[in-house]
């Protein structure tokens, strides 16, 4: 005869339950008080008038490129970490690696949140990176070449001050540094990016947001930074979120080495692949092996010529302010004067399959590299000045609440 099972008295399940609400609480209160600590302690920084590209010069991103050595590339992948607990816990590492190379991607580099992913890190190929920010905004950093995992963020809200004390504590550990989908839940608004320094690109290209009002914003300027497009797929079992972008980059090997120096000159270029809804990765993997692709771009004196494998519908040439300034209908090749007032020029060109390619800016310069924004310089006065009032207002909150307290238990006791 079993045993009769013994329930557990009410008292018990009372204690266990409020034991587990201060466990919470307690965790909670924890979480806020690190989070106010980031936000105290943030710099005020002191950010420039922008400055569009100025010069006698047209700097070429593309100078020497050749037809063949182009590799397909995608940064934004997810895989299972942290238990599962992200985004990304149904793709494993070889699952990743088996679609990607299906759809033809010679370079394969995991993002995972807040951790870099070590799959292949013998090999010569492997690029560690990971997508920094834990926000409820979504302010993301995608981090490629990362020697370790920066875990401060500011969780709740950011400023534009927030925003680029990120980017500066990040620059010390990271090759390249791009903003992530910037448009996403309005992460980061065009006119921030006209003052934020210390990043070198963007990813313009992204399954959830196209970015490119953004890209412009930083670009009208002054500010020399590069496109990136990435899938950001979280479930590679899906055809519809695999296949969708690239970053197209010029080396000569598949080493990281030649890829982070590519990228950093901007011989790389982003593509939006087009699939008709509902694709199958079957036709995703044929349609791949027949992109158009750039096959030269030049500068000569003032005018720059773009030209591509095959005739694209139509080719456009982008300047100050995202105002298009040309447009060239039905054809594989392109080209565009400098005017006195054309500070930058970027392409788009769209093809018959609306694959379209956003190659990386031609700009103004005077023989040296264009320049990326620096971090700009703290603000040591208004920082101490910031802190200061702060920390006088925790305080005088905090004093409030205790005399609140005392004030109570004195007139529970006159009452008791």
């Amino acid at each position: 005869m079993a045993a009769p099972r013994r329930s557990i008295p009410l008292h018990l399940l009372r204690k266990m339950f409020r034991v587990l609400l201060l466990s919470m609480a307690g965790l909670i209160s924890l979480a806020l008080l690190i989070a106010l600590a980031f936000y105290l302690t943030c710099p005020v920084y002191k950010f420039t008038t922008p400055s569009p590209f100025r010069g006698d010069l047209i700097f070429n991103p593309y100078d020497s490129i050749n037809d063949i050595h182009w590799l397909k590339a995608n940064f934004q992948v997810q895989s299972r970490a942290w238990y599962g607990i992200t985004d990304g816990r149904k793709n494993s590492n070889l699952l990743i690696d088996s679609v990607y190379g299906l759809l033809g991607y010679d370079i394969i580099a995991t993002s995972d949140y807040q951790k870099i992913n070590r799959h292949r890190v013998e090999e010569d190929a492997y690029i560690p990176v990971y997508e920094h920010g834990y926000g409820i905004r979504k302010n993301h950093q995608v981090l490629i070449g990362s020697r370790r995992v920066l875990w401060r963020d500011y969780p709740l809200f950011q400023n534009l001050h927030h925003k680029q004390d990120i980017l500066r504590r990040l620059n010390p550990d990271n090759a390249l540094i791009y903003i992530a989908h910037p448009k996403l839940r309005d992460a980061y608004t065009p006119e921030e990016m006209r003052f934020l320094g210390g990043y070198h690109g963007i990813e313009v290209l992204n399954n959830f947001r196209n970015s490119a009002a953004h890209w412009d914003a930083a670009l009208s300027a002054g500010n020399y930074v590069t496109i990136l497009g990435n899938d950001d797929s979280h479930n590679v079992t899906r055809p519809g979120e695999v296949g969708n972008y690239c970053t197209w980059i010029q080396a000569g090997t598949v080493s990281a080495d030649e890829i982070r120096k590519a990228l950093t000159r901007g011989k790389s270029y982003g593509m939006a692949i087009h699939h008709p809804p509902g694709s199958p990765l079957s036709q995703k993997v044929i349609m791949s092996s027949g992109l158009p692709r750039l096959t030269t771009a030049r500068v000569t004196d003032d005018t720059v010529m773009v030209g591509f494998s095959e005739p694209a519908d139509e080719i456009l040439f982008i300047g100050q302010n995202a105002e298009v300034r040309k447009t060239i209908p039905g054809n594989s090749k392109g080209y565009y004067v400098f005017h006195k007032k054309d500070t930058y020029i970027r392409t788009e060109a769209l093809f018959r399959d609306r694959c379209r390619i956003y190659l990386n800016p031609f700009c103004r310069y005077n023989g040296t590299a264009p320049a990326r924004f620096p971090v700009p310089e703290t603000d040591t006065y208004r920082t101490w000045i910031f802190r200061t009032i702060s920390l006088a207002t925790i305080i005088f909150i905090l004093l409030n609440i205790i005399s609140l307290r005392r004030r109570r238990n004195l007139k529970k006791k006159l009452h008791s």
